[in-house]
């Protein structure tokens, strides 16, 4: 998704964001109706873990229940901006996903947020058609125990 004008501060260049968790931002709410949500297929996930002698490492997360794929709470927008300088001004299909306060699996590795994550057909039915304040209720971590660490998908870094 765009990237709100505060945080380019003078950068020529909007690489865009990919979570999105301040919904009551006006920057955001122009993209909270039904024309704007998608759906976004995962069988795993992962989130960065800040090691104590610096840097980081990807840990990854599944469906503890190990039931068929779940669906990050996506929003999309058709943006112009300037992504890559060698490319100049484009015209991008964008998407970004909601993200949340972290549940306990993901919150020992990420403290501050999680993705929503959908696994329930009504609650994907509600994110794709209800008006904005009532889909915006599955804003919401998962459950305690939805998920489980896992290995590195083959391919992963």
């Amino acid at each position: 998704m765009p990237t709100p004008p505060g945080m380019l501060k003078g950068k020529k260049v909007d690489r865009g964001i990919t979570n999105v968790r301040h919904t009551e931002s006006s920057w955001w709410r122009r993209w909270l109706g039904v024309e704007h949500r998608c759906l976004v297929p995962l069988t795993a996930f992962a989130e960065p873990e800040h090691l104590p002698e610096g840097g980081s490492r990807q840990v990854w997360f599944a469906r503890a229940d190990g039931e068929p794929p779940a669906f990050f709470a996506g929003l999309w927008c058709r943006w112009t901006s300037v992504r890559k300088l060698a490319d100049g001004e484009t015209t991008d299909d964008l998407y970004g996903f909601l993200t949340t306060e972290a549940n306990q699996e993901v919150g020992a590795v990420h403290p501050k947020a999680m993705p929503v994550i959908l696994t329930r057909q009504e609650d994907m039915d509600l994110w794709m058609t209800a008006p904005a304040d009532e889909a915006m209720r599955l804003q919401r971590p998962l459950a305690d125990g939805a998920l489980v660490r896992i290995a590195p998908p083959e391919g992963a870094s």
